[in-house]
């Protein structure tokens, strides 16, 4: 009986030890992942991984000439040109929607930059940096079946991108509509053209720039489900990034950069109207 309690208190022993030995080894790996991208790291590493879309124009695109184009990529430059003396010391990162977090979670990136939309499900998975921008859903139909409003939509199938609001919102407050998902962003629209399905829900921005370029669809609605906003990401509890980014965005408000950005990569495709209602300056919502 003596060797019995002498053999069970051994493997206990070994089981706590090798549980604390696992813990650790936890622990050190989410440690290094996050010392990765501190700035000390990035410094040292001499560029900066910004994670960007490769087909949502205007905001993150590929060019003809295969150089990264758009209203976020031309904000990260200018971020690590701050940090780092040298924009072209960016290294861009092409996501899609649905790898955005965990992109960050598995170091692949330093900062997120994909038109990132803040919600508190993925406040709980990555941190976010102040605002650039602000955003609400839109719909865009065939002109010759327009959807002009959300109640419209009962019945019908909705093509979304994976991964983003418009899938969340479209599944917790629309049950009664068969929705069509796709990984891409290019892959939504190209499904809207061979109506695979009756409208498309995604980012305003996004589906009144694609309608302007492509004649036989229109915004039926253009505003819906709320007011958001667009904010550069970093892996969860890397403080001394997010820090650096928010102080960065408060200094490049006073020289309006933002706006500078915005008539660079956004004004040819929205003009003036929507300057302002678009446009975060400084980090801060006025």
């Amino acid at each position: 009986m003596k060797n019995l309690r002498r053999f069970l208190s051994t493997v206990l022993a070994a089981t706590i030890i090798a549980g604390g030995l696992v813990g650790c080894s936890s622990s050190n790996s989410t440690s290094t992942k996050s010392s990765n991208s501190s700035i000390e790291a990035i410094k040292k590493r001499g560029n900066i991984r910004i994670g960007v879309f490769s087909d949502k124009s205007p905001f993150g695109y590929v060019d003809s000439n295969g150089k990264n184009q758009g209203f976020d990529v031309y904000i990260a430059k200018r971020l690590a040109k701050d940090l780092l003396g040298d924009e072209s010391k960016v290294k861009f990162v092409l996501v899609d929607a649905q790898s955005r977090v965990s992109y960050l979670q598995t170091n692949k990136v330093d900062i997120i930059m994909a038109n990132f939309t803040v919600t508190d499900e993925r406040k709980q998975k990555v941190d976010f940096a102040n605002p650039y921008m602000k955003v609400s859903l839109g719909i865009v139909s065939p002109n010759n079946a327009q959807i002009t409003s959300v109640e419209q939509l009962k019945g019908k199938k909705v093509i979304v991108a994976k991964g983003t609001t418009a899938e969340t919102y479209m599944t917790k407050n629309l049950s009664d509509v068969q929705l069509v998902k796709f990984d891409q962003y290019s892959e939504i629209f190209e499904a809207l053209k061979d109506k695979r399905g009756d409208a498309l829900v995604s980012d305003n921005t996004e589906v009144l720039a694609w309608a302007k370029q492509n004649p036989g669809f229109t915004v039926g609605v253009a505003s819906f489900g709320g007011q958001d906003t667009i904010a550069p990401a970093v892996a969860k509890g890397n403080t001394e990034l997010l820090n650096w980014i928010n102080k960065d965005l408060e200094s490049l408000g006073k020289e309006n950069f933002i706006h500078k950005a915005y008539d660079e990569t956004l004004k040819s495709t929205y003009g003036d109207k929507y300057e302002d209602n678009l446009v975060i300056e400084g980090g801060k919502l006025k």
